[in-house]
């Protein structure tokens, strides 16, 4: 038996960060970084919150890929500030790393209450992402860097009750970033569509997300200034965030978790690199392991208006199509070109291979790898 549940309420499109106006409430604690704040975005939050008789308390000090210190800090500036009474709101304001970071205090105060025998009372969680990739603002994922290793947390306490989509969030993105993040949204989009979990309502999502990327990215990577670029990617991303909180991903993130956080490569990047042998293996068009992720590829095409006569033409072209992205939005070729030295590569290989073999990702791809396979993708991808 399959599920599909969506649990935020969604406000989009430039100017949306006015509904904070309109929250009921007393006491808001607003997770966020320095860009943010030197931005103004972060006191235009505070401005709104006052708007609507809401005093707010800030912790501004994540980092990307926030790890158990930025957690615990999270933790104890939200204990001190709310000494006497727990926030009624919280409010993530930034890019995946600080709607994930607020996702890990929420998760380990709500934890820690338990564990002493307290109740903790949920606050309403609020997600305003200023970057265009994660789909964290509706997900219950959360991936915390521990001890060097990208752990991810599941679980649905951890979706976030709203969810504002405001295009002028993402006007000062810099142009790689427009790159890693809107090639990060695509990978949820196609590994939700080819999940094993993938179910109608997921692949609705998924189809309409590969369609607004490959429409819009290319225009917002070449000019940020574009406001419908920006909001169709944008909503893209939590469209396909919308797809993979209910059917999961698959290998290309199991892949890109251990080599981030091995080689401290962004997460967009690390999916970009790797995706392409990802798409390849599991196709298996020289195997005979099955049609399935062939024959999705292949819709997909279809949806991009490629020749798609046959689930083989059509795989085919749905691989090239995403070759051509990625070289417009100037994603390297490969790790090599990120500098890495492929002797400390190799020397990492066993590690990262044990570490995307035993993460949550893994179990839904739509082939499942050995040990051998992880290897001959991650050689492929340098």
């Amino acid at each position: 038996m399959k599920k599909f549940v969506i649990k935020p309420k969604i406000y989009f499109n430039e100017g949306s960060m006015k509904f904070l106006k309109e929250i009921k409430g007393s006491c808001a604690f607003i997770v966020s970084d320095s860009v943010m704040e030197k931005l103004g975005y972060l006191q235009k939050t505070i401005d709104y919150l006052n708007e609507a008789g809401i005093k707010s308390a800030v912790f501004t000090e994540v980092r990307p890929d926030p790890d158990v210190k930025v957690i615990a800090a999270g933790m104890r500036r939200y204990l001190e500030a709310h000494a006497d009474t727990h926030a009624d709101i919280i409010v993530a304001l930034g890019g995946g790393s600080v709607i994930d970071a607020a996702k890990g205090i929420l998760y380990s105060l709500w934890q820690f209450s338990k564990a002493a025998g307290k109740q903790f009372k949920r606050p309403l969680f609020i997600a305003i992402p200023s970057t265009s990739g994660t789909g964290s603002e509706v997900t219950n994922f959360s991936v915390i860097t521990a001890e060097g290793e990208k752990v991810c947390i599941v679980d649905e306490w951890l979706a976030p009750d709203i969810a504002i989509l405001d295009s002028a969030c993402i006007q000062h993105v810099p142009q790689q970033v427009v790159a890693d993040t809107g090639i990060d949204a695509l990978v949820h989009a196609i590994e939700a569509y080819v999940s094993t979990e993938a179910t109608p309502c997921t692949d609705a999502l998924a189809e309409k997300a590969v369609q607004l990327i490959f429409e819009n990215l290319r225009t917002l990577y070449n000019d940020v200034s574009d406001s419908h670029a920006r909001e169709c990617v944008q909503n893209a991303s939590c469209i396909a965030g919308m797809a993979f909180t209910n059917a999961n991903l698959g290998i290309n993130h199991s892949l890109a978790h251990a080599l981030g956080g091995t080689f401290r490569i962004s997460h967009g990047r690390a999916n970009a690199l790797l995706m392409s042998a990802v798409i390849e293996y599991n196709a298996d068009l020289n195997g005979n392991t099955g049609r399935y992720a062939a024959e999705k590829y292949a819709k997909l095409a279809a949806v991009l208006q490629l020749p798609a006569r046959t689930y083989r033409e059509g795989a085919v072209n749905f691989m090239q199509a995403v070759k051509d992205l990625k070289k417009s939005l100037g994603i390297p070729n490969g790790i090599r070109q990120l500098g890495i030295d492929q002797s400390a590569f190799e020397n990492e290989l066993g590690n990262m291979v044990e570490l995307a073999f035993r993460d949550r990702c893994t179990s839904t791809n739509p082939r499942q790898p050995s040990r051998e396979d992880l290897i001959g993708i991650y050689k492929k991808s340098f």
